[in-house]
Formats: structure tokens, sequence, C-alpha cells
């Protein structure tokens, strides 16, 4: 995106040389003060800027964004950690309206099979404007549960459970719920621009700027997969370098989320059964901060093995791939594609008694703050490495496809983890690039990585 430099316009990065050139200082702003702060200045070369100082990097919050974003003159080599657009995956109900949307045109383009490759999130309903056809399809199946969110909120406010229509109609007048939250609020517009895309002017993903104005209901996944009798999600972190061509890195690390009370369906309003948050866990009686409610991706993925066999831990995991790359597709031609941005993604994804994957949501700004010291540690290696894809320094070739604990998993195509192109005509032999709960001997790569990409440029020189 080029924007034309005018008095209106605040400029950045504003510096000789080449674009590619690698960068002795790089100046850097965040308003984050955790985990992400400590690697920033920690990173050799990297020096904060305060105030309305000229800045090279800025990890803003999507409020900055919405505010400044289309008057700010940004040199080629500068980047911020968010799209213009993130929320048309990052807000519920757009997710869900451009999840619904892709999986027609795949419909139509390449048939009813491929289709159902995005049978991957549970039926849903916009609130209140689909209120109708949720109450159709709820007559239906009487007796199932279904869970109402709203749709720009996070670490579990507002959500609860239901199972009568009275329940709905309680919460349109703006009565029920409060045990959980307040819900009041008047329903706000949708505005959608030409091209189908929803108009940033009127809506955004800022958590807990906006009133809580529009919620989905959702099925509620009765049968998740309990361990030691409790509910669990999952948090993956994929990291989007472009939507056109699209470029996604995934990590990895993540965690299992487990809530701190034995699973029931005879209490769907005790939300330490059914919230996975930690947010929410931590405020339970019995919660203990030391011990916690995560367990790391690699224990939770031998876990697994040792119940079900490796090939249906590589299935499962290999359809959470699937979730990843197909509502990265889903948003590809809505979603802003400026080469200044990236975006750091962490995916909630939880699991059913069947070893299928479900998709809850898509968070632009995951916690960074740390709940333990290996959360500490996760979040630093994340970091770091995120840093070292975005790559400041304009240190890679563009050609990696590893870097610490990121894998390239989608580059305007499936990425082989063979050496080479691989031919794709069958699709036989082919095996993705994807490492997800799997060793990170991120150390010893990145050690390799940087010391070969040194001879090469002396070699070159």
């Amino acid at each position: 995106m080029s924007r034309p430099k005018n008095q209106n316009y605040k400029g950045h990065g504003l510096s000789k040389g080449k674009e590619r050139e690698q960068r002795v200082s790089i100046r850097f702003k965040t308003t984050l003060m955790n985990t992400l702060m400590d690697v920033l200045r920690h990173r050799p070369g990297w020096v904060e800027v305060k105030d309305e100082g000229e800045w090279d990097f800025y990890w803003c919050d999507v409020s900055w964004l919405r505010e400044n974003f289309d008057h700010t003159y940004m040199d080629e080599h500068v980047r911020i950690s968010h799209f213009r657009n993130h929320y048309e995956l990052t807000r519920k109900n757009y997710m869900v309206k451009n999840l619904k949307r892709f999986r027609k045109q795949l419909e139509r383009e390449a048939g009813k099979l491929e289709a159902a490759k995005c049978d991957f999130f549970p039926k849903t309903f916009e609130m209140p404007c689909e209120y109708h056809l949720f109450v159709e399809e709820f007559r239906k199946n009487p007796g199932i549960t279904w869970i109402m969110k709203p749709v720009a909120r996070s670490q579990g406010k507002g959500i609860f459970l239901f199972r009568r229509l009275k329940d709905i109609m309680d919460w349109r007048k703006g009565t029920a719920g409060k045990k959980l939250t307040g819900l009041e609020a008047p329903p706000a517009r949708n505005a959608v621009n030409p091209s189908g895309s929803h108009d940033s002017r009127s809506s955004d993903d800022q958590k807990d700027e906006i009133p809580v104005e529009n919620y989905v209901a959702q099925r509620y996944i009765e049968n998740p997969y309990l361990i030691g009798g409790r509910k669990f999600d999952l948090r993956v972190y994929v990291l989007v370098m472009s939507y056109i061509p699209l470029r996604a890195w995934l990590y990895r690390d993540g965690f299992a989320r487990f809530s701190n009370t034995r699973f029931t369906l005879s209490s769907i309003d005790d939300q330490y059964v059914h919230l996975t948050n930690v947010a929410v866990q931590k405020t339970s009686p019995d919660y203990h901060p030391k011990k916690g409610c995560k367990w790391m991706l690699q224990r939770f993925r031998q876990y697994l093995a040792s119940k079900h066999g490796p090939e249906a831990v590589e299935a499962l995991f290999s359809d959470m791939d699937n979730i990843f790359v197909r509502s990265l597709q889903s948003v590809q031609k809505v979603i802003i594609s400026d080469k200044h941005c990236f975006e750091l993604y962490g995916y909630d994804i939880l699991i059913d008694q069947n070893l299928k994957p479900w998709l809850l949501e898509v968070n632009a700004s995951p916690s960074l703050t740390a709940s333990s010291q290996e959360d500490y540690e996760l979040k630093t290696c994340l970091l770091e490495d995120t840093l070292h894809v975005v790559d400041m320094e304009a240190r890679l070739t563009g050609r990696e496809k590893r870097v610490g604990g990121f894998d390239l998993m989608w580059n305007d195509g499936p990425v082989s983890r063979e050496e080479g192109t691989p031919d794709l005509s069958g699709m036989g032999n082919f095996v993705t690039n994807t490492h997800l709960g799997c060793v990170n001997d991120r150390s010893n790569q990145l050690r390799q990585l940087f010391r070969s990409l040194q001879s090469q440029k002396k070699a070159s020189s």
C-alpha cells in the first residue's frame, strides 16, 4: 500500500540506504508492559522509542491501528504487528461469516468433499440479527446445550450456557447472564463495504473498548475430550507475514489450558467447569498459581500418542493444520494485505472425544503475560522467534523453511518437509512442513541458521 506523504501524514522509518541493507539499529515502540517488552529491550541493536519519536518497528494495540493506520506514512522497511482489518478473522461473528462464505465457494468450485474440509466450527448464529434462524434450529434439537459469546470480548467475559429459549428471551431484554457479567447493550449496525468486507469505521476487535452489542449463539460441544475428568482447549500460535500471497508460519510450542473443576453437563452455570480461560480459572477458590492449569503441547501430544497410538495423533494434528490454513484462506481476499504488516494469532482449538478438532476462535492479541515460569519461557522464545521471522535486521534469504520454533506451513501453497520442490500432482508422498507439539530444538537451529547465513554472506562478498 503506498500512501502520499503530505502534511497530514505522520512519517515513520524515514532513513537513507537500501531497503534490504542490514540494519545496525532498530527503533522500536510498544505500549505492552509484559514479556514482549523484555524481549524487545534485550534484542541486540534495538533501541526503545518513547512517545512521538520515529520508529521502525511498532508492536501496537488494535486501538492505535484503528485511529492512526490510515494517516501514517511508513518507509519500506517499517513493520507493525497487525493487519488493518484483522477483525475479519478475530471477531467471532465475522470469522464465522467468512468461513461460511468460503465453504460455499469451495462447494461451487471444487465440490462437496472439498467443502467438507471446512466443517470444523460448531453451528453458529449471530445474535440478534439471526435470532429467527437460531430459533428454528433450536426447535429441531430440543434439549441440547448452546453457548452465548459476545463477539468482541476476551478472557471468558460475558459467556453463558443455556438450554431453554426463555434464557434467550431474558437475554434480549437484557436481564440474563448477570451472574457472569452484564450483557445489556444496544445492537450495533454491521456496516459492509462493497467488496463484502466489514467497514472498519463501525467495528473493530479492540477488546472491551466497545460495548458488547452482538453475540454469537453456538452449539456447545457436549462431548469434549477429557484428561483427568477435566475439559481443556489448546492455544496454538500462527504467524502470518502476508495474505497475498498467503505466507504463514506455525509455532512448535503451545499449551493445553485446563478447567479447574471436573466436567459435567449437569451444572451449566458453573464457569469453572466450562470455561478454560486462565483469566476465569485463576479466580477459582482452589486455583494453585504455581501449578496453574496448563500442559505444554509436547506433553499433550505424548499423552495422546500413549493412549491412542501415533497414527491417530498424526491424523488429529493434520486436521488442525487444515483448520489453520482454511481459516486464513477464508479471509485472504478481504484482509488488506499491506507489506508493512504481520500478525501473530492465537488459535483456540477444542478436541472432542472422537479426536476431532474444533475451531473456537482466533485472537489478534493473544496474551503475552506469563502465568508461570514455564509460560514465561515459552512466550519469550515465541516472541524472539517472531522477531527473527519478521527479520528487521535483514539477515534471512527468504528461502528458509524453519526459523527457531517456527516452521513455514504455507507459502502460496503447501510447504513440504522435503528439500527442493515437491511433486504436488498426486500429493502421494507429500508431508507438510508442520511440527506442532514436536521437539523444539530452537537454540541449535538458530545457531546453525545464522552461522550458515554468515558464511553465505562472506562467500558472496
